[in-house]
């Protein structure tokens, strides 16, 4: 299936995304709606759970097979992968784990999402210093804003790929080697990349995304990326069956945790959750990522000027091309904007309502390749009926 395919035949749509019969869905960087093979996916893994013991059920190399399809997608090994679920927990894994020491700091973004500030705050109990970067636009960060932000005592920089406000996606690539020359480790919470643009762990050491924004997957199933080379200095916080070695499932002297990633998994997987992550990671695969990245550029590329014609304020308008991300905010001077979103709901659109820190609210905009021109036309004619 393509996304031309896909626009070409509306019964096709329709079958595949059978939330368009209901509603125009543009809230993607919030929590999506499943596509059928997902939903489908995890109903297989659901009933053939009936008749059997739940994990005996599994194919075999299911979750061999699951994890190199993730792989493959981030360019890693499959020994570099752990299901973990929600990005909270696998960004708790990489702030806990570390072998932090009394002086070293972190910096981060203080108006990223709170997953991927929290964490690190929490560090300061221990130590560790918690730098909050300066940028002069929010959620702007470019790689010279972190460059003049860091020291010798800098261990690690953990940002979002992309603002879930503002859409600027971060030049992953170009930032993470640039710490790696000084010795400094990048985490990076991928949720709003991962499934709408190309997303490499080249030069990341974590990355940590759930499945439920663009990747059309289930919530709370992600996945956690930890770099090989930094595995032995990442030490789990929790402990279980699982990831501590269990023998005929014995209690040994001392822990011995796995020699991969699946020493971050400490007990029973989610299964079901799995099972949708894996159905999910296969549409990508099938559709492909540059096409869905070069379908939102193209979406954002004539949404941006026809909300500004009208007089519509939007966050970072101008981007160059290496950092639009998939959202679109944008605020109606004068207009009350709970009520507009509130509009757009009774209008069957689904969007978003955020609120910067200047207690200034925005409509969020995250339409996925799924979603039509037309749908997005219908989003300006519902903005400009008289009320």
């Amino acid at each position: 299936m393509t996304i031309a395919e896909l626009h070409a035949n509306e019964e096709l749509r329709r079958h595949e995304f059978p939330v368009v019969t209901q509603k125009i869905h543009l809230g993607h960087a919030a929590v999506c709606p499943l596509p059928r093979r997902v939903a489908e996916a995890v109903q297989a893994r659901a009933l053939a759970a009936t008749l059997d013991d739940q994990e005996a059920s599994l194919p075999p190399q299911y979750l061999a097979d699951t994890r190199r399809l993730v792989a493959d997608t981030l360019k890693a090994q499959s020994d570099e992968i752990a299901f973990v679920g929600p990005t909270s927990l696998a960004l708790s894994y990489i702030a806990g784990g570390m072998p932090w020491k009394k002086g070293h700091n972190v910096l981060v973004y203080h108006d990223d999402y709170p997953s991927n500030v929290y964490p690190w705050m929490a560090l300061a109990d221990r130590g560790v210093e918690v730098r909050l970067m300066n940028v002069r636009e929010l959620g702007k960060i470019r790689v010279i804003d972190v460059q003049g932000q860091v020291d010798e005592n800098t261990r690690l920089v953990a940002l979002s790929s992309c603002h879930f406000v503002t859409g600027w996606r971060v030049n992953v690539d170009a930032l993470g080697k640039w710490l790696h020359s000084r010795g400094i480790l990048l985490s990076v919470d991928a949720i709003q990349t991962l499934g709408a643009f190309p997303t490499s762990v080249e030069h990341v050491d974590f990355l940590a995304a759930d499945t439920h924004k663009w990747m059309l997957g289930p919530c709370a199933a992600g996945v956690l990326y930890v770099r090989k080379e930094v595995q032995s200095r990442l030490q789990p916080i929790v402990h279980g069956w699982h990831n501590v070695r269990s023998p005929q499932f014995l209690t040994q002297d001392q822990l011995q945790y796995r020699g991969d990633a699946r020493k971050y998994e400490v007990g029973s997987h989610n299964l079901l959750g799995i099972a949708g992550l894996r159905a999910a990671f296969a549409l990508l695969e099938e559709v492909g990522v540059d096409a869905i990245a070069a379908e939102l550029s193209r979406k954002r590329a004539w949404m941006v000027p026809a909300l500004l014609e009208r007089g519509y304020e939007v966050l970072q308008a101008e981007m160059p091309p290496e950092n639009l991300g998939g959202i679109i905010s944008f605020a109606v001077p004068g207009a009350n904007m709970p009520d507009l979103h509130r509009a757009l709901g009774d209008a069957g659109i689904v969007t978003s309502l955020r609120t910067t820190r200047d207690g200034r609210h925005w409509i969020r905009l995250s339409p996925h390749y799924y979603n039509t021109d037309a749908e997005l036309h219908r989003v300006l004619e519902v903005l400009e009926t008289p009320r």
